[in-house]
């Protein structure tokens, strides 16, 4: 579990390609504090397994699936990439609760000066807006941010000179790919009323199903 603040932009180091699946190595420091192999690491928002790390270096291995459905099968050696450590219980949750599993790609569409801070719109699919509400959290590159507008099939955050300093977000263009992950609570919630609506349906069903003659043929009366 991640909070979203990112700690460093590391540099990519080099890419080893596999049948289905890659090797990445990725120039840091801050990260490498206290860390061992095994431990997870958010790279642009992706949670992978430290597999080997040096006195300026880590290494990770991406599956299959995470090349399929993220941006880390875009980058190349001396792109910049967002890292962060795994939660501690003791940690300050500055951010929001990011699991580092991306819901999906989205893409910037416009970026627009608003006195210090830059508005940054997204179009993201249907399966990710549904998460979107004003105010609420969103991760973007593994960054924790609040959405100020969204329509159907877009939204917008508002990136402070910080955010901007501090994460690869402060690089990117106009049809850029990023990684985006919905609010892990409204996930949740979500699932939650759909189980409730498919007990409903089946205890409706079941009742339905169910007459005085039925009971009495089963020996209930």
């Amino acid at each position: 579990m991640f909070s979203g603040l990112v700690e460093e932009v590391g540099i990519v180091r080099g890419i080893i390609n596999g049948a289905d699946s890659a090797r990445i190595l990725i120039s840091a420091k801050i990260i490498l504090q206290d860390i061992k192999v095994g431990d997870s690491i958010a790279v642009n928002g992706v949670c992978l397994t430290i597999v080997k790390y040096g006195s300026d270096f880590i290494e990770a291995d991406i599956m299959a699936q995470t090349l399929a459905k993220t941006n880390l099968n875009l980058v190349k050696n001396g792109d910049k990439v967002n890292l962060e450590r795994a939660l501690r219980l003791i940690d300050r949750l500055g951010g929001h609760l990011v699991a580092g599993h991306v819901d999906c790609l989205g893409r910037v569409t416009r970026l627009e000066k608003n006195d210090i801070a830059i508005l940054v719109t997204i179009k993201a699919p249907a399966d990710l807006m549904r998460y979107i509400i004003k105010r609420g959290s969103i991760a973007i590159n593994g960054v924790s941010l609040t959405v100020t507008d969204y329509n159907t099939d877009f939204f917008t955050i508002s990136m402070i000179p910080h955010t901007s300093y501090m994460t690869n977000l402060g690089y990117v263009k106009i049809g850029d790919q990023v990684n985006l992950e919905g609010d892990i609570v409204a996930k949740h919630i979500e699932r939650l009323l759909d189980f409730k609506g498919l007990n409903k349906t089946t205890e409706q069903q079941i009742n339905s199903g169910l007459t005085k003659e039925k009971l009495a043929a089963m020996g209930y009366f």
